[in-house]
């Protein structure tokens, strides 16, 4: 009978036998375990790399882009009085500012009604923007016409106003209760004089000037006009001198007295002044820089951390000699070896503004010399910085660059500038419109078709131009696609010019009842696209964006004026940050240098895992052998020995020699 545990009877321990050639077979795990430990250690490397090449890229992005050189700061002594911001068109000095009235808007008051639920009347209110002057009232051309219906259902006082509102018609309405009843206020959204309003009704009761039903919202100052409604506040302009020159605007908001600034004025000060100080924002761009320097010298530690051979204790890092990583070194220095000789702003490189590279491979700044390079108005900083055109044209802008670009300075010729499309009358206009008799247009801009209809009355030559670019910019299926046209007269002559610029400008009469009186045999011109070349090779033009082809592909430039001929050079240059940028975007692609090495590294992480699964398997198998072996060891032992015993039993039972006597 076999025994039912090992070692049981024959004294043999298998267990432990079996244990101490297992261990044996188990050292390959031992060997996978400390293989696969490595790679979890780089795979982390690698992560703390990414990190860094992360982090470095967010500092030179901040200086990859133009706009972060030429940002300007402004400000006032007594920010009570107004504020103040600047953009790179602006120049440094300081202004005195006296500001002497500010704008307003123009608003209106009803009669008062009992109740919001009052019954108004309906119809239709068109309101118009414009000057009163002298008992005259001339259209505001760059303010559209607004018409709002009032049905039944709006026909309260609270209904009027929510009608008002919802039509987004330029003016606001609200109700204010003042102890004897409840008014309806009306306001126009814009301020300044040229924004006062002009209310005319189509009253559903057929009397549109009488003081009842929605004839009671009708407004008109100007001489013979019809004002059931009561002026609170006149329509009102900013006024203010500056440096001594007096300015007049329609908005407290003023961005074109003084140029690349915006002022927003708070409050009156005259006659006492305040001080506008316009600075360039240079503290920014040396932060700015000093912080791409620590970002570099972060990424550079990490990378020598990670890579650096302990010769004194002869250990070795985690990337100690690793391909990826030296590439990553290698292609970083790559960048700031180059010398920019066509960058255009004076500079050609780093070292020119006080940016070093140390014995340790680390960066220094000596910010004295930055500070004397961004005083120095013949020095352009940011071109050693971000990707920069310098044109030597001053009707000639840089607008945009790809990868593609190649630095380089590019000869630029323009044969050809762009134009925006126009119809002009083929004679004097008709002065006079008549309703449902020459009142509509229909005409088609830069491809949107649109069909006017214009406020019938007798005009001069240069009100009925404003009226209908009023009504044109008016049209919503124009203005919400951001076009829109300028109507001028000449001797009575109108024309209407799309303000889009290039081949996709254009403007057509097509047809309406006031087609023939208003325009006539008009003529009708395309606008077309700047032409030229850049770099000796032909351009590509849109509007009047010039964008170049062959080593100046996606250079594009902004030619807004000027002769058709030689203009000049553009000096190109992708600057050090922008470089850096795209350099370490590729590096941190899906896929790329890093990723790839790190994909690589997980699938050889899999591999042990696969290894690992193999040899237990393989291991299991062999311990039940060992096992099944040293068992049946086990029991012919213990077999051999009952057997054994046995025998000696018998041998101990045989007669003795002496016996057989």
């Amino acid at each position: 009978m076999a025994l039912s545990a090992p070692g049981i009877g024959s004294n043999l321990d298998v267990n432990g036998i079996v244990s101490q050639i297992m261990a044996l077979e188990r050292r390959p795990l031992t060997v996978l375990d400390t293989k696969e430990a490595k790679y979890q250690a780089q795979l982390t490397a690698y992560g703390s790399l990414k990190g860094a090449l992360s982090s470095f890229q967010s500092a030179v992005a901040a200086l990859a882009s133009p706009a972060r050189f030429s940002a300007v700061t402004a400000s006032f002594a007594d920010t009570t009085v107004a504020t103040a911001t600047a953009s790179s068109a602006a120049a440094a000095g300081s202004y005195s500012v006296e500001v002497q009235t500010l704008a307003q808007s123009h608003k209106l008051k009803s009669a008062t009604f009992a109740a919001t639920s009052t019954t108004v009347g309906t119809g239709t209110l068109t309101i118009r923007f414009g000057t009163y002057s002298g008992g005259t009232f001339t259209l505001n051309p760059d303010q559209a016409a607004q018409t709002i219906s009032v049905d039944a259902s709006e026909s309260s006082l609270a209904g009027v106003r929510d009608a008002i509102n919802t039509a987004n018609a330029g003016v606001s309405a609200s109700i204010v209760n003042d102890g004897s009843g409840n008014r309806l206020i009306i306001a126009s959204k814009d301020t300044g004089v040229a924004n006062a309003l002009k209310i005319t009704v189509e009253d559903d009761d057929l009397a549109n000037t009488d003081n009842a039903g929605l004839s009671q919202l009708a407004y008109d100052a100007s001489t013979g006009g019809t004002t059931n409604l009561t002026q609170t506040f006149a329509a009102q302009n900013a006024t203010a001198v500056i440096d001594g020159i007096a300015i007049t605007k329609a908005s407290n908001t003023i961005s074109d007295a003084i140029e690349g600034v915006t002022l927003n004025l708070l409050k009156a000060n005259t006659p006492s002044a305040t001080t506008l100080t316009v600075t360039r924002d240079t503290a920014g761009i040396q932060a700015a820089v000093q912080s791409f320097v620590t970002a570099y010298n972060d990424l550079n530690k990490i990378v020598t951390d990670l890579s650096k051979y302990d010769a004194a204790n002869k250990r070795s890092s985690t990337l100690t000699g690793d391909a990826t990583v030296r590439s990553v070194q290698t292609q970083l220095r790559g960048v700031f070896n180059t010398t920019l000789s066509t960058a255009g702003g004076g500079l050609t490189a780093l070292s020119n503004i006080g940016i070093s590279f140390q014995k340790d491979g680390t960066l220094k700044l000596d910010s004295s010399k930055l500070t004397t390079a961004l005083s120095d108005s013949t020095k352009d900083v940011s071109t050693l910085f971000a990707a920069v055109g310098k044109p030597t044209d001053s009707l000639v802008s840089f607008v945009s660059s790809t990868s593609d670009t190649k630095n380089g300075t590019y000869l630029l010729n323009v044969s050809q500038l762009s134009t925006q499309g126009k119809a002009v009358g083929g004679g004097a206009a008709v002065l006079t419109i008549n309703a449902a008799s020459n009142d509509t247009i229909d005409l088609t801009v830069d491809g949107v078709a649109a069909s006017v209809t214009l406020a019938a009355g007798t005009y001069s030559a240069a009100e009925l131009a404003a009226e209908i670019q009023s009504k044109i910019n008016g049209v919503i299926a124009l203005s919400s696609t951001g076009i829109s046209v300028t109507v001028t007269q000449s001797a009575g002559v109108l024309s209407v010019t799309s303000n889009r610029y290039g081949s996709a400008s254009t403007v057509a009469i097509t047809g309406g009842t006031g087609k023939s009186d208003l325009f006539g045999a008009q003529t009708e011109t395309a606008g077309v696209n700047v032409a030229g070349t850049i770099g000796g090779i032909t351009a590509t033009g849109s509007g009047q964006i010039l964008t170049g082809t062959g080593d100046a592909s996606g250079l594009a430039l902004k030619v807004t004026g000027g002769a058709t001929d030689a203009r000049g050079t553009v000096s190109f240059a992708r600057g050090y940050a922008y470089e850096l940028d795209q350099l370490v975007e590729k590096m941190l692609e899906d896929d790329s240098l890093v990723d790839g090495r790190m994909d690589g590294i997980n699938a050889s992480i899999k591999n042990v895992g696969t290894q690992r699964e193999v040899l237990a398997r393989r291991l299991d198998m062999v311990e039940s052998r060992y096992r099944a072996q040293f068992t049946a060891l086990d029991v012919m032992m213990s077999s051999m020995s009952n057997t054994s015993s046995f025998l000696q039993q018998q041998l101990e039972n045989l007669p003795k020699a002496g016996d057989w006597k």
